[in-house]
């Protein structure tokens, strides 16, 4: 049995304008575990925070366990990675490095669709997110299938009305006549609160804080003038393209590679490619 942990990064709407404070892109990211490590990534990763973040531990907290409810935010932890201040950046690549390690120790994988929003264009958010997800549960049903496993999608909530419609786009083709294309998911996709689930933290993780740095640098550079586009972020090439690139779930589909990190760089019409090498 495997679990994939689905999250998002950035803004729905549309980017306005170059100097717009809209985030540039729209990241949504599938973390797949086993369930066999999800025991030790949880408590790993509990250990992980409280190492990097002693202080953010509430007063009183007497429970170990009770680190899961203090979420390390993506958003913060980028920023702080962009930081002139050299103790803030130590703490955050200290912290991204060996979330990284985790998920490669305990061989996680992650599918993503990156999405660099056109400048003025049309964005329909919505429609994006749930294509991202049907895109991610093809990916995570070949994984299965190759596995001869069955799995479970759990997402980071959102709202009920959003929630609803992503996970009606995944049952009409579970329960399609012309049968079941993702018969190794076992239920739709269901919705989880990030504070009681390490996979959807890690996912926040790979979506906010590694991902979308990587994304803005090489796309919106030049393109995009905004507090979004920060110079910090050309580090993240680097230190972790290449881990990210071999922690991507690929899988071979007439003879070409498919899955993994996919871009729709809507300005440039740029490959994933230029992101990672």
């Amino acid at each position: 049995m495997k679990t994939c942990y689905i999250d998002e990064a950035g803004n729905p709407g549309m980017l306005p304008s170059r100097t717009s404070n809209v985030e540039p892109v729209f990241i949504v990211t599938g973390l797949v575990i086993d369930q066999t490590h999800i025991p030790a990534i949880t408590t790993d990763f509990l250990s992980l925070k409280q190492r990097y973040f002693p202080g953010l531990g509430p007063k009183g907290m007497r429970r170990w366990l009770n680190w899961m409810l203090v979420e390390i935010k993506g958003g913060e932890v980028r920023k702080d990675g962009a930081a002139v201040s050299r103790r803030k950046y130590r703490q955050a690549h200290g912290f991204l490095g060996k979330a990284l390690s985790l998920m490669e120790a305990h061989d996680a994988r992650f599918i993503s669709r990156i999405w660099v929003k056109g400048i003025g264009k049309p964005f329909n958010g919505r429609a994006v997110y749930s294509f991202s997800v049907q895109a991610i549960c093809e990916g995570f049903q070949r994984l299965l299938v190759s596995a001869d496993s069955d799995g479970l999608v759990i997402a980071d909530h959102r709202t009920p009305a959003q929630n609803k419609y992503v996970s009606h786009s995944i049952f009409t083709q579970k329960f399609a006549s012309a049968g079941d294309s993702y018969d190794r998911i076992v239920e739709v996709p269901t919705f989880g609160d990030s504070h009681n689930h390490a996979g959807l933290q890690m996912a926040d993780l790979l979506c906010s804080a590694l991902l979308a740095p990587l994304a803005i640098h090489t796309y919106c550079t030049g393109y995009v003038d905004s507090l979004h586009v920060r110079p910090g972020y050309g580090r993240w090439k680097s230190r972790y393209a290449q881990r990210l690139k071999k922690l991507a779930l690929r899988h071979h589909v007439a003879g070409r590679w498919r899955g993994g990190i996919t871009v729709h760089d809507a300005i440039k019409k740029r490959p994933a490619t230029a992101m990672l090498r």
